[in-house]
């Protein structure tokens, strides 16, 4: 039997993060509802409370004794007023800036105690040391959250502390190239490029750590604007021609104008599709290929659950759907081992196809992606690896169609991927 969760808060992020989490825990026997806390609701549920005090309105109606049947979602500072205003000591909480892992853990736990049940001789002491136990956990995950806060700060005030020698730093490589100190030759115009570009992707790097440490606050917040994403792809082509030069790699570019509707952030997706097409580079052979295509894309996307596989949107073969949202794929000539969790942060690295020891750049692209609403995902086969990305479109005045396959070059057999 399936989990009920009943959520109750105005966060989209929170509601967006609960469902993954639920997904990677459940898959997909579960359902996940927004609820109003002034409308009657199952208790049956597992209700999850977005506290914010002075904003958030609890019923009357609950007996004292429910409270800790349910699970809060807060900032530590604010626990005793939640403890004072239910008159309950003893509740189950969870410290924000949450992240998907402590919220699995917590869906697990609850799941494994709910399905056990109580209907043989010491199964209710069972259950009672069962739930000290839950108690315990979610007292060291407190603390382990306090720690992560704590951490986030110190690294939030250190990067900033970073950018003032870069900016100095580049500063001096235009006034070099632009000759108003002396000319310089060619061999020392390369020489200072290649310095500004390390520059530049160094200050990439600070502002991608400092994202990650405040984005569970937040932090990384949308310029969402209407264009064309085939001037981003240029942009962040651009900024990556060292790279590609220095390997003599073959890049080519097959991308639709975007539709009407395709609103998105343009600095964090050209940062979005650098790392990309970065680690595209960095795993592709010397003189080989890389090849990049955008199109329409009907994404189908259920209430409840993620999509199907980790490594692919919901699609249905050469069905003609109306279309959502707009994909890209960059199809690389290098090969990838395991491609789960090359998008988590804290993956460790394995050494030769494993992806993941490129540092924070595909989590990172996961964060931006999942702020848009869209999927970013993986695959695999002996020829080559396909990073692929939808972002939804949030408004049509016009109805297109495109089939829900990607071109025929870049699908891989279902049977190769990993």
């Amino acid at each position: 039997m399936g989990l009920d969760i009943l959520l109750f808060s105005n966060d989209e992020l929170l509601v967006r993060l609960l469902r993954e989490a639920a997904s990677e825990a459940f898959s997909r026997e579960f359902t996940l509802t927004v609820g109003d806390p002034n409308e009657a609701f199952d208790h049956k549920a597992l209700c999850i409370w977005d506290f914010v005090p002075g904003e958030t309105n609890f019923p009357q109606r609950i007996d004292r004794s429910e409270w800790r049947n349910h699970l809060f979602l807060l900032d530590w500072k604010h626990l005793g007023d939640l403890q004072t205003l239910l008159g309950v000591t003893n509740l189950k909480v969870l410290s924000k800036p949450l992240t998907r892992v402590a919220l699995r853990t917590f869906l697990l736990g609850y799941g494994l105690r709910r399905s056990i049940g109580c209907n043989e001789p010491g199964e209710s002491t069972l259950r009672s040391e069962r739930d000290e136990m839950l108690q315990i956990v979610l007292q060291a995950n407190r603390k382990l959250q306090e720690f992560h806060q704590e951490r986030s700060n110190f690294l939030a005030r250190s990067l900033h502390d970073f950018r003032s020698p870069l900016t100095a730093i580049s500063g001096y490589c235009e006034l070099l190239l632009d000759g108003t100190v002396e000319a310089l030759t060619r061999e020392q115009v390369e020489i200072v490029k290649r310095l500004q570009h390390s520059g530049r992707r160094l200050a990439i790097a600070i502002d991608t750590m400092l994202q990650f440490s405040i984005a569970g606050d937040g932090g990384a917040k949308l310029n969402l604007e209407q264009g064309d994403i085939r001037e981003t792809i240029a942009q962040a082509l651009e900024g990556l021609s060292p790279v590609i030069d220095g390997k003599r790699l073959s890049v080519t570019v097959d991308v639709e104008p975007s539709p009407e509707g395709l609103w998105f952030d343009k600095s964090r997706i050209e940062q979005t599709l650098a790392n990309l097409i970065e680690n595209a580079c960095k795993f592709t052979t010397r003189g080989g290929t890389i090849a990049i295509k955008g199109y329409p894309f009907f994404w189908q996307r259920r209430h409840g659950y993620a999509p199907l596989h980790p490594c692919a949107p919901d699609r249905r073969t050469r069905q003609i759907k109306t279309i959502n949202s707009f994909r890209v794929d960059i199809h690389d000539s290098g090969l990838m081992g395991n491609t789960e969790r090359i998008f988590e942060e804290y993956t460790s690295y394995a050494g030769g196809r494993d992806r993941s020891g490129a540092g924070l750049s595909l989590a990172i692209c996961r964060m931006i992606i999942s702020y848009h609403g869209g999927h970013v995902w993986a695959e695999s086969n002996s020829v080559g690896t396909v990073f692929s990305f939808v972002l939804p479109l949030q408004q049509s005045s016009t109805v297109i169609t495109h089939q829900e396959d990607p071109p025929d070059e870049l699908r891989l057999p279902h049977s190769a991927r990993s």
